[in-house]
């Protein structure tokens, strides 16, 4: 449908181009200025401009519709003429236009661009009457008064109405004014074409209006003679109040008072200064107003006293038997730990009262630190709670804000006890070592009060300001490290650590707790599966490497979902069988490789031992010998004790040059290069240096060095053999490795009851405390072997028995069984098995 230039479309009406008006509504006589942004409209206002100005004002049904069809848009209006436009840079158009007459919509002529609609004049039915002279009397006698309630009306809008002798504009003027009418029936006055009719609903909604502003100003008044002049916020909390009261509604202020007062006469264990405070903040209370922003702290205030757990607790279960079946249940080994908690249980069931133990769990990622937490507290009958200190870096996470700050909480001690609702919970500071501090405190000295048992009984947090007993919760932390807790926070705690699993370990968890849990939670505990041990080995050793298990049961959960995926394809009625060499076909190549001996013997090739952060390890030495100027070569990433350690086996080797058959000279014509493989891993620690030194010799001497055979132990330059840590960890990766003879420290003897007899049982240990010893044990040659003396110990676990030789004898060489088991001399210590 075009635009029809002419503007008489016919004989009945005329065409103008409409404007639709969103939350407004234009009547004759009022001159109002508007923002036009919809392209439409401003297409409607440039066509009137091109024209007579005229346009037809009308409002849409619904503000919110922001393209409006005809049906949508009312259909009687207001004929107006643009006074003014300016086109505003954002592209927006202001107008200023004037309403004319009445005028209601014939038919829509275009909607394309904008609206050109036909319309018609509304025509007034205007009859002279007494009656009408009357009503437009009351009408300005109304809106007077009205005036004179309404300060936002100015008082010279009066004369203007008064002056009005036109009842259609009179009534047109006055309606304009009142703010309070709705779009609706705005419309429905502009419809009316009657002024009589119109000016009577004016005047009965002057009235209603009128009464509410009298009832407005009555309440002002009333509050008014309440306040004084510099309360503001005073004044319009009693407004607030006194709405309600002429509305009637309850006060329902009082009766919270009420709830909290009882609650405080019923909280059995409160402290007496509790009591006190708590009465004397309620009774303040009672004298505030309710809607007073005091008010709202002093009520916080006292939910909190009354809703903390005074003195309440939970019956624990003193039966160590079952408490020790929970904990065997929950946790394969951690033989420690669980003799410390039943301990603990046992001196709680004898004395009935003792202070809580702070425990601190220190140990890698993943060794079940929170969730041994959790057991502790199922096997103690008590609740469990626990708070992350990671990433912690404000004191008031801790003891809280004061009230004087808005928005101020307790800290998060006292949350927690309120979330559990009982004083006795075992609480659980899970990352302990995370904490920071900066320009807001430090919450680690803050957290030496909590954990220190003579002292957290009295426990004052900021926000209460009240002395809280802690001495009831037993408190455990946990930490990945012990160089990030200072070391004052660690003198209030017991330090228990929980070391990396060995490979036998994790084994035993993957066939107890996290197979059967990944067939649960994947859906195939009905399936035969059958995951050999042979298959968890290699899943253990070839495709994780961690101190934990959280990656070996992803790995887990990895194989099961394979195998749920098959049993949906293949259906559940088959047995999967998965063996070591089935693994691959699961988790494809495998990611790491486990060190292994060498097949034969190699001059300058030793297979030393050491400790990582996943566990042991097979650490290989090489050493190349080249024609030059005495230069030390030392790579593969060492750390500055493992350099140092290097240079005291050359050393030693310079002062056994003789014995060796070596030139004395030999250092100052030959460059010597130490290797450590795998260079991208940082190595450090003393522990390589009888490893070195052998590696050395062998190099040196050209005598091979045996490949059954391992070594570990800290040198010194006159060849003392020093011991060194993590033993157990190091037995384990040579036995992994297929190794078993192990050159260990004479002083590490003491250790030995710590690795698994099923380990021991296929061992062979030299026990030495001199270089000279390690090389008679070491060296395959035995022509250079037997220079040197021995002193060594050899233990040997075969069915159960321990073979030693008798100290100062030559003990067997590494890699052939002793005849028989030596006597054991008087004197000479023995190892427990």
């Amino acid at each position: 449908m075009g635009i029809i230039d002419d503007r008489f479309s016919s004989s009945k009406g005329r065409s103008v181009p409409l404007l639709p008006l969103r939350d407004i509504i234009v009547f004759p006589h009022m001159v109002v200025p508007l923002f036009v942004g919809r392209e439409k409209s401003i297409a409607a206002l440039e066509d009137a401009m091109k024209h007579e100005k005229d346009i037809l004002l009308v409002a849409q049904k619904k503000a919110k519709t922001n393209d409006p069809g005809s049906e949508e848009i009312f259909s009687v209006g207001t004929l107006g003429t643009i006074v003014q436009l300016l086109k505003l840079p954002d592209g927006t158009v202001k107008v200023l236009v004037e309403g004319k007459s009445r005028a209601r919509i014939v038919r829509y002529l275009s909607e394309e661009r904008f609206f050109h609609v036909e319309f018609e004049p509304l025509e007034e039915r205007v009859e002279s009457s007494v009656e009408l002279e009357a009503l437009m009397r009351s009408a300005q006698s109304t809106f007077e008064t009205y005036i004179k309630l309404n300060k936002h009306i100015p008082p010279e809008m009066l004369m203007t109405v008064q002056g009005i002798d036109d009842p259609s504009r009179l009534a047109d003027t006055i309606v304009v004014h009142l703010s309070s009418i709705k779009l609706d029936e705005r419309q429905k006055i502009l419809e009316n074409s009657d002024p009589a009719d119109r000016l009577e609903r004016l005047y009965e909604l002057m009235q209603n209006e009128i009464e509410i502003l009298q009832v407005e100003k009555r309440i002002r008044t009333r509050v008014k003679k309440q306040m004084e002049k510099t309360q503001k916020e005073y004044y319009l909390n009693e407004q607030m109040q006194a709405i309600q009261r002429e509305l009637g509604e309850k006060d329902e202020f009082r009766s919270e008072l009420q709830e909290i007062e009882d609650r405080l006469k019923k909280k059995k264990g409160i402290t007496k200064e509790a009591l006190e405070k708590g009465r004397r903040e309620l009774k303040k209370l009672q004298m505030m107003s309710p809607m007073s922003a005091e008010a709202t702290v002093v009520r916080n205030y006292l939910e909190w006293i009354t809703e903390l757990p005074w003195g309440e607790k939970t019956d624990e279960r003193y039966d160590l038997e079952e408490a020790e079946r929970i904990l065997d249940e929950d946790h394969y080994g951690l033989k420690k730990i669980k003799e410390r908690i039943l301990e603990y249980l046992a001196v709680q069931a004898l004395v009935g009262k003792l202070k809580g133990p702070i425990l601190c769990f220190v140990g890698p990622p993943g060794t079940g630190k929170t969730s041994l937490a959790k057991s502790v507290a199922r096997a103690t009958g008590r609740k469990f709670i626990r708070l992350s200190l990671g990433g912690v870096r404000d004191e008031a996470e801790i003891r809280g804000h004061r009230r004087t700050y808005i928005g101020a909480l307790p800290g998060k001690i006292v949350q927690s006890l309120r979330k559990v609702g009982t004083s006795n919970p075992v609480f659980l500071l899970d990352e302990v070592d995370k904490m920071s501090s900066d320009f807001r405190g430090d919450p680690a000295s803050a957290l030496l009060e909590v954990l220190d048992p003579e002292q957290n009984y009295m426990f004052s947090d900021h926000y209460l300001d009240l002395d809280y007993d802690l001495s009831d919760v037993m408190f455990i932390t946990t930490a990945n490290v012990l160089s990030g807790i200072p070391l004052p926070l660690q003198d209030r705690m017991e330090i228990i650590e929980l070391s990396s699993y060995t490979e036998f370990e994790k084994l035993n968890i993957a066939v107890r707790y996290l197979v059967p849990r990944q067939r649960k939670d994947t859906g195939i505990e009905e399936v035969d599966l059958q995951l050999s041990e042979g298959g968890l080995r290699t899943v253990i050793n070839h495709y994780t490497r961690e101190a934990g298990v959280r990656n070996l049961e992803r790995e887990i959960s990895s194989i099961c979902r394979k195998v749920a995926r098959k049993v949906v394809v293949d259906g559940k009625e088959q047995t999967i069988e998965i063996g070591a060499r089935d693994v691959p076909k699961y988790l494809g190549v495998p990611k790491f490789s486990v060190g292994k001996k060498e097949e034969e013997d190699r001059i300058g090739l030793v297979s030393g031992l050491a400790v990582t952060s996943t566990g042991g390890d097979l650490l290989p030495t090489e050493v190349s010998i080249v024609p030059g100027k005495g230069k030390l070569m030392l790579t593969g990433r060492l750390g500055d004790v493992m350099q140092e350690s290097a240079q005291a086996a050359m050393s030693y080797v310079r002062s056994r040059a003789a014995l060796l058959g070596l030139d004395e000279e030999f250092y100052q014509k030959l460059d010597i290069h130490v290797h450590f493989p795998e260079g991208a891993v940082p190595k450090d620690g003393p522990s390589a240096g009888i490893t070195t030194a052998t590696c050395l010799v062998s190099a040196l001497t050209k005598v091979p060095v045996r490949s059954d055979l391992a070594m570990t132990g800290e040198i010194t330059l006159r060849g003392r053999v020093l011991p060194i840590g993590g033993l157990k960890e190091k037995i384990l990766a040579a036995h992994r490795g297929r190794v078993r003879t192990v050159i260990l420290p004479k002083e590490n003897r003491k250790d030995i009851h710590e690795i698994p007899s099923r380990v021991l049982k296929v061992m062979k240990l030299i026990l030495v405390d001199h270089m000279d010893e390690v090389l008679y044990a070491a060296l395959a040659d035995e022509s250079i072997a037997e220079r040197f003396g021995t002193n060594a110990d050899v233990l040997v676990y075969e069915k159960g028995r321990l073979l030693q030789s008798e100290e100062g004898e030559a003990a067997p060489k590494a890699g052939k069984e002793p005849s028989q088991p030596s006597a054991t001399p008087k004197n000479s210590p023995t190892a427990n098995g």
